[in-house]
């Protein structure tokens, strides 16, 4: 029959493998494709928590900055510690993670590298923001004591002008402050004439700060 070698091709061609898409028809026919994107699904789910860290431990970073300053000097308000804490969760993403889950892959080299840098990255974010919480607290003391030292310097200041040099006392709206050493300062009270201001050295290591005039009375 004429139709005959037509059919025995097509039954030939039936069973060779299926390249379209990189996958054989014999896979596709085994059910092992659909048994493989669960696989796929539930490694991308675990690998998924690299950015929703960055992005909630950036908030809580950048308030713990403004709240409990880990150093002198942090970037002033929320929007200043939530844009150093942005930086350096940036950092890690970037840079440490890789590196990180490079280190991890020669533990679990079953770990596919996007997984496991995913899991170093998360595990960095979340030290960090204990790094900044820890240092905080330890700053908090100092912190304290700053607070403290201004708030004596500018009673001292104030005690004195309205005591001692009443016609000063317009100035202390803006007077002006330098630190020359732990705990002393030079604080300016300005008058009428710009280049004559009333000048005190302000030591706030005894308590009520000790003032002694000085006799320049150029500003800071």
């Amino acid at each position: 029959m004429p139709w005959l070698p037509a059919v025995s091709r097509g039954i030939a061609a039936a069973s060779l493998p299926y390249r379209g898409e990189g996958y054989p028809q014999r896979v596709l026919r085994s059910g092992q494709a659909d048994r493989l994107w669960p696989t796929r699904l539930r490694w991308r789910m675990r690998g998924a928590w690299l950015w929703p860290a960055f992005f909630g431990a950036t908030a809580v970073d950048g308030i713990l900055i403004r709240v409990l300053p880990p150093y002198e000097g942090t970037p002033p308000g929320i929007v200043g510690g939530l844009l150093l804490a942005a930086v350096a969760n940036l950092v890690i993403v970037a840079a440490a993670a890789p590196l990180a889950g490079a280190l991890l892959r020669r533990r679990r080299p079953d770990l596919p590298r996007p997984i496991a840098a995913d899991y170093a990255g998360t595990a960095l974010i979340a030290v960090l923001a204990l790094v900044v919480l820890v240092a905080g607290i330890a700053h908090r003391p100092a912190e304290a004591a700053d607070r403290d030292d201004e708030a004596a310097l500018f009673a001292a200041v104030r005690g004195y002008v309205v005591v001692h040099a009443p016609e000063w006392e317009p100035g202390l709206v803006r007077f002006d402050v330098r630190a020359y050493a732990p705990e002393v300062y030079r604080a300016c009270v300005p008058g009428d004439d710009p280049r004559r201001w009333l000048c005190l050295i302000v030591d706030t290591d005894v308590r009520p700060a000790r003032v002694t005039p000085d006799p320049s009375m150029l500003p800071n």
